[in-house]
């Protein structure tokens, strides 16, 4: 699951991050930028620098706080029935881009990694997915929408999905 927070972003949750991740960003882009010919943009900044992409760890840890208050459990992604139901065990900051300047140009991504899920299927336009990794068994399920930001970012195995013939 991603999320996108800019300046336009209402949740008070983004609003904190937004904020807490541009502070931190001004902070640490000095340690990569030029003191003489400072890049107003992270963009230029990179361009100019390549150790600036450590910037993305930097300045995600202000983050750190607010994404563990959800104590494993992102409640933005609701299942077919309703529920919000979206466990994580880890997430990545990533700067889509800042300007020092420029508060309101401040734009980060939030990328929340949920447990190993078994991968289903899809049915009807919807992951079907299972927290039952075992091999075997039946398994409890829960199905999400395919819908932009969310997504199946590891897979292992030989087939996507097995069908039945009969």
């Amino acid at each position: 699951m991603r999320t996108v927070i800019d300046s336009n972003s209402q949740n008070p949750w983004d609003r904190y991050i937004f904020e807490d991740s541009y502070r931190e960003y001004l902070m640490q882009q000095q340690l990569y930028n030029d003191k003489d010919n400072p890049k107003n943009t992270f963009r230029e900044l990179l361009a100019e620098n390549p150790k600036a992409e450590k910037l993305h760890f930097l300045t995600g840890m202000a983050a750190e706080h607010y994404v563990s208050q959800r104590k494993g459990s992102f409640y933005r992604v609701t299942d077919v029935l309703g529920s919000t139901f979206f466990p994580f065990t880890g997430y990545k900051l990533d700067i889509i881009n800042t300007d020092i300047t420029d508060i309101s140009r401040h734009k980060v991504g939030i990328t929340l990694f949920s447990p190993l899920l078994s991968y289903v299927g899809i049915v009807n336009n919807c992951y079907l997915v299972s927290l039952n990794t075992d091999e075997g068994g039946g398994y409890e399920t829960v199905m999400f929408p395919v819908q932009l930001q969310l997504a199946i970012c590891y897979f292992e195995g030989e087939k996507l999905c097995q069908g039945s013939n009969g």
